[in-house]
């Protein structure tokens, strides 16, 4: 089936960002005759240089790029010179030409120790870069769990929105970092969620077809009945994509939401008997295979099953998938 709509992962740029609007390394690009003495100091490390500059010149003081000597250090990964610093009352929360302050380069660095130097010495964890991104967007990006929980122990905001309109679960589930993702659930993040365009993150997964961050989100209770601005639910998304396994799935989960209620009907007045279809080996006990998509005249979404005990063929219709709310009929045709 063709693929109308997908969820792709933007270009990456250097700065590993979850944007697309920011050039910046994670580090610095440094030169020598862009620098002062103070900042020199810090991006080389030179403690000792930088003690005796710090007696007449203000540490504070911004290069071409509005970074501080803190910005340079943090980048730097110089854990003395951060102490240094942040002893000597450098400001903590200026922020440089992408409104990236000192603790966003630590973390975009995976520098740990000044990021701790930073929160213990009250550095803001929620301010925003020119993309809105905070510095725990930029660690479910990377991603880095330990990071991450540092962060929310200082009271990041775990629900942020970007101006993508994602939020650290939205940009952990873009980049398919399971264990992140899983992180952030437990520690309370809205799993329905809504950006821009008011898509969820299960819609996310499920039209990039990644089925095992589907799982985890249906096991926090992501909503499969939420629609977008264009009325597209999670299961249209993986339907149009062509990601079948990531559709039954979703009928799956619902199905056993609606207490039980068959997904398999025989046609006419024979006895229901239900199949709850999602993985091979429930299909291997039913007795079936699911064979391959088809699309009949009326543009019905048709699948074939291999019964494995009569060793023939049925057919499985999903009767319009994207537009009935979600109680599906399906029936088996002799």
């Amino acid at each position: 089936m063709k693929k109308i709509f997908s969820f792709t992962k933007k270009k990456k740029y250097p700065s590993g960002t979850p944007d697309n609007g920011s050039v910046l390394s994670v580090g610095y690009d440094l030169k020598d005759k862009d620098l002062g003495k103070v900042h020199k100091a810090a991006s080389v490390g030179d403690l000792a240089k930088l003690k005796q500059l710090a007696k007449k010149s203000d540490i504070n003081q911004l290069d071409k790029e509005n970074r501080t000597a803190l910005h340079i250090a943090c980048a730097s990964g110089h854990v003395e010179v951060v102490q240094f610093l942040v002893e000597s009352k450098a400001k903590l929360n200026l922020c440089d030409n992408q409104n990236r302050s000192a603790l966003m380069k630590a973390v975009q660095g995976q520098h740990e120790r000044c990021v701790n130097i930073l929160l213990e010495n009250h550095a803001e964890p929620d301010l925003i870069d020119i993309n809105g991104n905070t510095a725990l967007h930029l660690a479910a990006n990377i991603p880095s769990i330990s990071t991450a929980r540092l962060l929310l122990e200082h009271e990041a905001d775990l629900n942020a929105p970007n101006k993508e309109g994602f939020t650290p679960l939205s940009v952990a589930v873009r980049e398919d970092h399971i264990e992140m993702a899983e992180f952030l659930l437990k520690e309370g993040a809205d799993v329905n969620f809504t950006g821009q365009e008011e898509r969820s993150p299960l819609m996310m997964a499920a039209g990039n077809g990644q089925i095992a961050m589907l799982r985890l989100l249906l096991r926090y209770d992501a909503d499969i009945t939420l629609k977008d601005s264009k009325g597209w639910s999670a299961d249209d998304y993986a339907v149009m994509n062509g990601h079948h396994p990531c559709s039954l799935l979703i009928i799956e989960h619902g199905t056993q939401k609606n207490d039980g209620s068959s997904l398999l009907h025989q046609d006419g007045s024979k006895k229901k008997k239900k199949i709850l279809l999602g993985s091979p080996s429930q299909d291997a006990e039913a007795g079936f295979s699911l064979g391959g998509p088809a699309t009949d005249k009326d543009g019905m979404h048709v699948y074939l099953l291999q019964d494995n005990k009569l060793n023939g063929v049925r057919t499985l219709a999903l009767l319009g998938s994207w537009t009935v709310e979600y109680s599906i009929n399906v029936s088996i045709f002799y």
